[in-house]
């Protein structure tokens, strides 16, 4: 059983990609940071006293369904207010970078130069514009499992669906960011 201390720390160390993850799906930090939130308080009311060790994918879950009904929602809300463009949550006010920032290569010696820094901000967005474009679920089980780095099972069990499916929607994201970031002229 989780103990106080274990279930804080826990939390402290999700939220960062937790809330990164929420504002891919959102596009929107106010919501990412509601949705982490209210997972949170939802995991440590109903599963803080549950092992260390199933902290993790209950939490998964949890993120995913409070995800899915911040767009149940919103997608309530904007039926009612069709008419209103003042109450859209997809405004374009949020700027979030998924990589935030291009390092690269872990060897490099010299100081990348302006130019080097601008073409590969220009590249990030461009990859997460690509991104932006995958369907949901191939969203999903992409960010899932290339960037917070689970397993297919994991990652299965978090999505809902079977191990077979999240391999299917990360090949063809792959395959589709592949195709598009080709056209665009990027290989990585």
């Amino acid at each position: 059983m989780a103990s106080e201390q274990e279930l804080s720390d826990f939390l402290k160390g999700v939220e960062k990609r937790a809330f990164k993850r929420s504002v891919y799906h959102v596009r929107n930090d106010e919501s990412a940071l509601d949705i982490v939130q209210d997972a949170m308080m939802k995991l440590a009311e109903a599963y803080g006293d549950k092992p260390v060790s199933e902290l993790p994918m209950l939490f998964q879950r949890i993120l995913v369904n409070c995800t899915l009904d911040w767009f149940r929602r919103n997608k309530t809300r904007n039926a009612l207010f069709s008419n209103f463009s003042d109450f859209d949550a997809h405004g374009e006010e949020a700027d979030f970078d998924l990589l935030e920032s291009y390092a690269g290569p872990q060897d490099r010696q010299e100081i990348a130069s302006a130019e080097d820094l601008a073409q590969g901000a220009q590249t990030l967005r461009q990859i997460e514009e690509e991104l932006q474009r995958l369907p949901g679920r191939q969203r999903e089980a992409f960010v899932m499992r290339y960037w917070e780095e689970l397993d297919v099972a994991e990652t299965a069990r978090a999505m809902g669906c079977s191990e077979g499916s999240v391999k299917t929607h990360c090949s063809r994201a792959v395959q589709a960011l592949s195709k598009a970031l080709g056209e665009r002229g990027i290989t990585l």
